[in-house]
């Protein structure tokens, strides 16, 4: 009877945030391409009227097809005025793209997590977000940026972040811009037969898109690798309008 009493007390002695505490995620994840298929369960949390846009990693998609989005009149008018050569103007060529197409390109990032704050120091143009695990909300007037206002939650073992605050950027990769209206709420898991860090990126622009768009992204933790400089250097701009046909 001794044992079991002790083992009773010990359990009892034990605070309640060590016994439930969440998945450490801290790491570096690189980008895979083999795919598994998503996970039904993180794909039915997804709100209603929402299409998976199948467009992660190298996938570009060519002019006019949004995989599934459906455009209101402002946004595909700026799609269809869309040239790819004006993204290689001097200007742009170093411009980041937000975190709604950043986070499904074929960079790694790092985690560093503690309880009230996880970092994420992607690679993709040297990006930098912050997850506050605390509660707050954003400060009244807070600027929009490319990688917007973030706050986490845990909901067991998944890392639920939503974002605001997301300055204009690139939805996808042929002219489809959202506005600074856009939500982002993500999902993080790690997939317990494959160890992948694997995610739902579920997004919302009602001033851009008349639905909603999710996309199912994968990673893999890498031992002893580092994120690197990123250092966008423009004058590859020069190069490219150099070689450009006439």
């Amino acid at each position: 009877m001794i044992r079991p009493l002790v083992a009773v007390l010990l359990l009892a002695s034990t605070p309640a945030a060590a016994q439930d505490a969440p998945p450490d995620l801290s790491g570096f994840w690189g980008p895979v391409f083999d795919f598994g298929e998503p996970a039904p369960d993180m794909l039915a949390k997804l709100p209603p009227d929402t299409v998976l846009v199948e467009d992660t990693g190298v996938v570009e998609f060519p002019r006019g097809e949004y995989g599934g989005l459906e455009l209101t009149e402002e946004a595909l008018a700026r799609a269809e005025s869309w040239q790819p050569e004006d993204e290689f103007a001097l200007e742009r060529v170093c411009l980041p793209p937000s975190i709604i197409y950043a986070l499904q390109g074929p960079f790694p990032f790092e985690i560093h997590q503690t309880d009230e704050l996880i970092v994420i120091r992607n690679e993709y143009f040297d990006q930098v977000r912050l997850v506050f695990m605390d509660g707050r909300e954003a400060p009244e007037g807070y600027p929009h940026s490319k990688m917007g206002f973030s706050t986490g939650h845990w909901e067991g073992d998944e890392l639920v972040i939503e974002t605001s605050h997301i300055a204009v950027s690139t939805i996808t990769n042929n002219g489809l811009d959202h506005s600074d209206q856009v939500r982002m709420i993500e999902r993080y898991r790690v997939d317990e037969t494959t160890g992948r860090l694997v995610a739902t990126q579920w997004f919302s622009d009602p001033r851009m898109l008349a639905n909603n768009g999710a996309r199912w992204i994968e990673w893999e933790l890498r031992e002893g690798e580092h994120v690197y400089p990123y250092e966008c250097d423009p004058s590859f701009a020069l190069e490219y309008s150099a070689s450009a046909p006439e």
